[in-house]
C-alpha cells in the first residue's frame, strides 16, 4: 500500500469483517452454517467475516447478518461499512473527502470499473444516518452498538453487552448424596459422584438409578440445571479394553456400539426433560479416560445425539470433553474431531480451562484460549463453549491457604467471564463436595468455605448484570499486572456502570476517576471513594461502581 497509511477502504473492509465476524461469533453459528443458509460457499463467508475481501452487493452482507441475527441498527452500521469499503476513490479537493478503493486481490483490480454512487444511495445515507440519530437518543427499540472486537495487547475486547447468565456458575458434584450446595451457583455437573457409566450398568441389561435418580432430584429441588457425563465403558461391554483410572470400568470404547446405544437411550428416557444437558465423554483426548480412535469417538458422538435428540429434543448436546490442550497430543486430537466434523452432531463443545498447578493463578487458564479459538477457526467452526472441568492431576495437588484459595476461586470464574472472547457460556469448577483437592467449597454435610461465600458474593454483586467487555494492562490503560471487566448492573431503582479488577500476582496502585463513587469488597464490606483517591489493586477482586442513573 502506497504511503504506508491505512486508507479508508482497506479500514471499512476490516471494520466491516469485524462487524460481521462480531454476528457471528454471537450467533454460535459456523462459517459452513451459515454459508448454506444464505447459498454461499464456506470460503466466502469465512473471508466477508474476517475483512478478507467485501461483497460487491450490499445484499450479500444483509443476508449474512440476518442469518447471524443482526438487529435493525446493525443493519445501518453494516450499510455504513460496507460504504465506506465500496466506494471508489474520486478527485476532490482540499475540503472534499477522498474515500480509499474496496479491499480486492491485486490481480483483479484492472476489473474494476469506477462508478458513481447512485442517487438512491445517497438517499438510503441520509435514512441511515436518521436512524443511526435515532439509535443513540434512548430510543429503546433500537440496540445501543459497540466498538468492533479489538484484539490489542493486554488480551482486550469489546463485545455488543450480553447478560451475565447464573448458569455460568457450575460446579461438579462429587457426592452420591443428593444433597446440593449451600451457597449459590447456577448449574451442576454430575462425575465422580457415583453415576459412570460403570457404576449404573454393571451387568448387561441391568440399571441400578439409584444415585442418579438422587442427585437429579437434589438438582431439581434447587433449581439447578444439570449436566450428565458420559465414560467409563463398563468391562462387560470391552472385555479387551485398556484398565482407566476407576476399577470398574475400561478407558476403551465398548466393543458393539449397539451397547453404546442401548445406554445412552435408557438414560435419555428416564430423564427426559429432567436433565438439561448430556457431556458425551469425560476426557476424550487423555489416554487415561479414552483409547478408541476419534472416528469411533465421532460415530459414538453421531449416534448419541441422534438417540438424545429424538428422545428429548430440548436437552442440549455437548461434545466430548477436551483436555490436555497445551500439549500438542490433545491439540492434534482435538483437530481431528473437528476435521472430521464432530462438532456437526453436538450443540457445545467441551472443553477443560485448569491450572497446571494449583499455585499457578487462575489466568493462566487463558493461555489456552488462543490455540483453541485459532483450531476452530481455522476449521470454520465456532460452537459455544463450557469448561467442564479440570486436569486428572488435580487429586495430587496440594490445598492452598484460605486467603489464596478464596482469591483463586472467584478469579476462576471470573477468567470464565474474561473467555467470552472464545465463545465461553459456562464455567464447571471441579468440584463441590470434595476435600482432596487444592479449593474446597463445602465438604458433603458441612458449611461452605471462604471461597465458597466469595464466590456468592461474586453472583450478588452481578445480578442483573450485563458484560461489556475485559481486558488487562496496557491494552485497557491499566498496570501491567491489572485484569479488568465491565458490566452495567441494573437494581430495583437504578442502573450503574460496575468495573471488577484484580492482580494476578503483587499489587498496582490506580488513581479514581471523578464517576467513581464505591469499592466493594469480597467480605461484604463497602468504601466510598472520591476522584483522585489512591485505590490499591491486589489479588482479591473488587468491584468499583460508578455513574448510578436511573433505570432505562
Amino acid at each position: 500500500m502506497a504511503g504506508g497509511g491505512e486508507q479508508d477502504g482497506d479500514r471499512g473492509a476490516r471494520e466491516l469483517g469485524d462487524r460481521l465476524g462480531q454476528l457471528k461469533v454471537t450467533s454460535g453459528l459456523s462459517y459452513d452454517r451459515i454459508g448454506r443458509k444464505v447459498h454461499l460457499s464456506k470460503s466466502a463467508v469465512h473471508r466477508y467475516c474476517t475483512g478478507a475481501s467485501v461483497p460487491r452487493e450490499f445484499g450479500v452482507v444483509e443476508r449474512i447478518a440476518l442469518a447471524c441475527g443482526a438487529s435493525r441498527h446493525d443493519m445501518a452500521v453494516l450499510y455504513q461499512l460496507w460504504l465506506r469499503a465500496t466506494t471508489p476513490v474520486a478527485d476532490a479537493g482540499a475540503d472534499s473527502p477522498s474515500p480509499a478503493p474496496a479491499l480486492v486481490r491485486p490481480e483483479s483490480v484492472r476489473h474494476i470499473r469506477p462508478r458513481r454512487r447512485p442517487l438512491a444511495a445517497a438517499v438510503i445515507v441520509v435514512l441511515l444516518a436518521s436512524l443511526l440519530v435515532a439509535s443513540t437518543s434512548g430510543d429503546s427499540r433500537f440496540v445501543h452498538a459497540d466498538p468492533p472486537q479489538q484484539s490489542i495487547a493486554g488480551q482486550a475486547w469489546t463485545l455488543p453487552p450480553a447478560r451475565v447468565k447464573s448458569e455460568l456458575f457450575g460446579v461438579t458434584i462429587n457426592s452420591a448424596t443428593g444433597a446440593m450446595p449451600a451457597f449459590r451457583v447456577g448449574a451442576v455437573r454430575f462425575w465422580d459422584g457415583g453415576t459412570r457409566w460403570s457404576e449404573t450398568q454393571r451387568q448387561r441389561g441391568e440399571f441400578d438409578w439409584m444415585t442418579l435418580d438422587r442427585l437429579v432430584g437434589g438438582a431439581e429441588k434447587a433449581g439447578l440445571p444439570a449436566l450428565f457425563v458420559f465414560g467409563s465403558t463398563p468391562k462387560w461391554a470391552s472385555p479387551n479394553g485398556r484398565a482407566g483410572p476407576y476399577p470398574d470400568g475400561t478407558s476403551a470404547p465398548p466393543a458393539d456400539l449397539a451397547d453404546w446405544d442401548l445406554f445412552v437411550r435408557a438414560v435419555a428416557e428416564r430423564y427426559r426433560g429432567r436433565i438439561e444437558a448430556y457431556e458425551l465423554w469425560v476426557l476424550a483426548n487423555d489416554h487415561r479416560f479414552y483409547t478408541g480412535s476419534v472416528e469411533t469417538l465421532v460415530e459414538m458422538t453421531r449416534r448419541a445425539s441422534q438417540i438424545i435428540r429424538a428422545t428429548d429434543p430440548s436437552a442440549t448436546v455437548v461434545c466430548p470433553g477436551m483436555g490436555r490442550l497445551q500439549t500438542e497430543e490433545g491439540l492434534s486430537f482435538l483437530r481431528r474431531f473437528i476435521e472430521l466434523d464432530g462438532y456437526d452432531h453436538c450443540d457445545v463443545a467441551g472443553i477443560k480451562l485448569f491450572r497446571p498447578n494449583a499455585s499457578d493463578p487462575p489466568e493462566v487458564m487463558l493461555d489456552l484460549t488462543p490455540a483453541i479459538d485459532r483450531l476452530m477457526h481455522d476449521a470454520g467452526v465456532h460452537p459455544r463453549l463450557w469448561s467442564t472441568g479440570t486436569d486428572y492431576s488435580i487429586a495430587t495437588q496440594p490445598q492452598l491457604d484460605e486467603v489464596t484459595a478464596r482469591n483463586y476461586a472467584v478469579r476462576s470464574f471470573l477468567v470464565g467471564m474474561f473467555a467470552r472472547k472464545v465463545n465461553l457460556e459456562r464455567f464447571y469448577f471441579y468440584n463441590w463436595g470434595g476435600t482432596k483437592i487444592p479449593i474446597v467449597l463445602q465438604p458433603v454435610g458441612g458449611v461452605p468455605t471462604s471461597a465458597a461465600l466469595a464466590v456468592e458474593q461474586l453472583q450478588r454483586w452481578l445480578h442483573n448484570a450485563s458484560i461489556h467487555s475485559c481486558g488487562k494492562g496496557v491494552g485497557v490503560n491499566l498496570p501491567g499486572n491489572v485484569f479488568e471487566c465491565v458490566y452495567s448492573v441494573t437494581d430495583s431503582d437504578r442502573t450503574y456502570d460496575a468495573t471488577i479488577r484484580w492482580t494476578d500476582k503483587a499489587t498496582a496502585a490506580i488513581s479514581a476517576h471523578p464517576h467513581m463513587y464505591e469499592v466493594r469488597y469480597l467480605d461484604g464490606t463497602v468504601k466510598t471513594v472520591q476522584a483522585g483517591d489512591t485505590l490499591t489493586i491486589t489479588e482479591e477482586p473488587v468491584l468499583i461502581a460508578s455513574n448510578p442513573r436511573a433505570p432505562r
